[in-house]
């Protein structure tokens, strides 16, 4: 995705792309949405009772949720959102529809917002308020989820507990305040819809920004599957649990399959090889590195036998926004014959760390620096453990262009993970006791697929209780074989030791990690395996904020 140089962007201001009007036809759905699935009646509840992880169990079988807890649209989330003030309004537009893509000599038949891959970059300032139409000319229901953002709870974007699907032929206008700059995205809460095309930056400029650069480049780094061959990420679900996951999600509302249903075959996909991953290993990652063969791995939308060509000066000094939009891979990333230096991730500020490459678990983001050498150099973003890889060129002078097969020395180098930053002073946590400690085990394994958190798959009606102004502690533990993204909706929490501030991790297999974050803001939230593969069979749980 070739961006503006950091002199054009302070020339030109800051503005919102989007992808134009409402589309002609479609039906809008405005505000805050009161979903069928919750109890919004406030009722006196003397029988709550928490089991040893924390979750609340007071509710009887019959009942879809437990009484007693914050709603979406309930005053709270209102308030909590005229806290965060209204800045100057900022208006954009997806459509998410079938399309026809090239990535790169390969064509595809798949689906995407406004048939870009990426979708067109969202670009704000802190302090604005976003307003965005999303269309959705899809066979399928789907929704919209802010990955990183504090947003207001009722503009979460997840089906059955935060709003209603948004039905083919819908649209659905998302509003909220943005309060904190950072690199984020946007993509769906909705089934496999991930493993497509449907994914967009999303930037939030620092008014106050400290970092001096040139030159700004957004790298989406992603793997892909979805019109090879045949394959689709419901039949790759449905292979990988042998049928016993149904497409849409566990949980989610009013979900129907698109094209052929998701039906499979003999091979496994419908109409297509078997996507299933055998032997894949990573000491970084603590042994299996993953559950799916991605034919492909792009950066931007490109594969490696057309990728695209970043072009600069020698001497420039250049800010890299990466982000890992994949759906069941880690990336190691470096760029061939420079050292980087980590600014951020997550959208946060860390403490400036040199390196040679990064580990990305899926939906992670890291910012960097880099000063251009004189040359032509790959960017190289390795699928880690699956033996393949995605390519991007910095060019600054002449040259051959590298190879698809190009390994810098880089990535064998100096390999940075997350827990080896500190937060930026001005955003570390203050020192403080945790009020409360959520216990959550990763549970499951790939024979029975039966991924759980506490080894309850997922339903709406899971809470782990909260409450405004504690001090929460979430104590994660490992009990499978594989490593999973572990993320957080609507917060961000801080590794431990003035570790960074995140909403994403890497949790290995047998490992556990503390982190805390604040509950300050109200409503009923995810927390997930990122791995959607994962995550659709039953890796998801909801804390959910106490009414006072």
């Amino acid at each position: 995705m070739r961006t503006p140089s950091r002199r054009a962007l302070l020339g030109a201001g800051i503005a919102v792309a989007g992808s134009g009007l409402l589309p002609a036809g479609a039906t809008r759905a405005s505000g805050s949405v009161r979903t069928g699935t919750h109890d919004t009646t406030p009722r006196h509840d003397t029988t709550r009772r928490l089991d040893k992880n924390g979750m609340d169990v007071s509710h009887g079988p019959g009942d879809d949720t437990p009484p007693g807890y914050v709603t979406p649209d309930g005053p709270e989330v209102a308030e909590a959102e005229r806290k965060r003030g209204s800045g100057p309004v900022r208006s954009a537009a997806l459509t998410a529809a079938e399309t026809e893509l090239d990535l790169g000599g390969h064509t595809v038949r798949t689906w995407a917002y406004d048939g870009r891959l990426p979708g067109r970059e969202i670009r704000v300032t802190a302090g604005d308020r976003l307003t965005l139409t999303l269309a959705n000319h899809l066979p399928q229901s789907t929704t919209l989820h802010w990955h990183g953002l504090a947003v207001r709870n009722d503009m979460d974007g997840v089906p059955g507990l935060t709003q209603r699907s948004l039905k083919p032929g819908a649209a659905f206008d998302y509003h909220f305040s943005i309060t904190e700059p950072g690199t984020h995205w946007v993509h769906p809460h909705s089934g496999t819809q991930l493993d497509r095309g449907l994914y967009a930056p999303l930037i939030v400029d620092d008014p106050k920004e400290p970092l001096s650069y040139d030159r700004e480049w957004i790298v989406m780094i992603d793997d892909w599957l979805d019109g090879v061959d045949g394959s689709e990420p419901e039949a790759v679900l449905a292979e990988l649990s042998g049928g016993r996951v149904s497409g849409g999600g566990m949980g989610h509302d009013d979900m129907h399959m698109g094209g052929d249903g998701g039906k499979t075959g003999a091979a496994g996909t419908s109409n297509g090889p078997s996507r299933m991953l055998t032997g894949s290993r990573s000491r970084l990652l603590g042994g299996d590195a993953g559950d799916v063969d991605h034919p492909f791995h792009l950066i931007n939308g490109r594969s490696t036998k057309d990728p695209e060509t970043f072009r600069a000066r020698p001497g420039d000094r250049i800010r890299i926004r990466f982000i890992n939009a994949g759906a069941d891979t880690a990336y190691r990333v470096a760029l061939g014959g420079h050292r980087m230096t980590v600014t951020h991730t997550d959208g946060w500020p860390v403490e400036h760390t040199e390196t040679d490459a990064l580990l990305l678990g899926m939906a992670e983001r890291y910012d960097v620096l880099v000063t251009a050498g004189d040359g032509v150099f790959p960017l190289t973003a390795l699928a880690e453990g699956k033996k393949r890889s995605a390519l991007a060129v910095l060019r600054t002078g002449g040259g051959e262009a590298p190879g698809e097969s190009a390994r810098p020395r880089e990535l064998r180098g100096e390999v940075l993970t997350a827990d080896r930053l500190r937060a930026a002073e001005s955003v570390r946590l203050s020192s403080r006791r945790p009020d409360r400690t959520l216990e959550m085990t990763a549970t499951g394994t790939m024979r029975k697929w039966d991924w759980a958190i506490n080894s309850k798959p997922y339903t709406s009606s899971q809470r782990y209780p909260v409450e405004a102004g504690e001090r929460v502690r979430i104590r994660f533990r490992n009990h499978t074989r594989m490593w999973h993204p572990m993320h957080l909706h609507g917060h961000t929490f801080a590794l431990p030791d003035d570790g960074p501030r995140k909403d994403t991790l890497s949790l290995l297999p047998g490992r556990s990690l503390n982190v805390d974050f604040d509950a300050d803001n109200p409503g009923l939230w995810m927390v997930h395996c990122h791995n959607v593969y994962h995550s659709e069979s039953g890796m998801m749980t909801v804390v959910g904020y106490r009414k006072k």
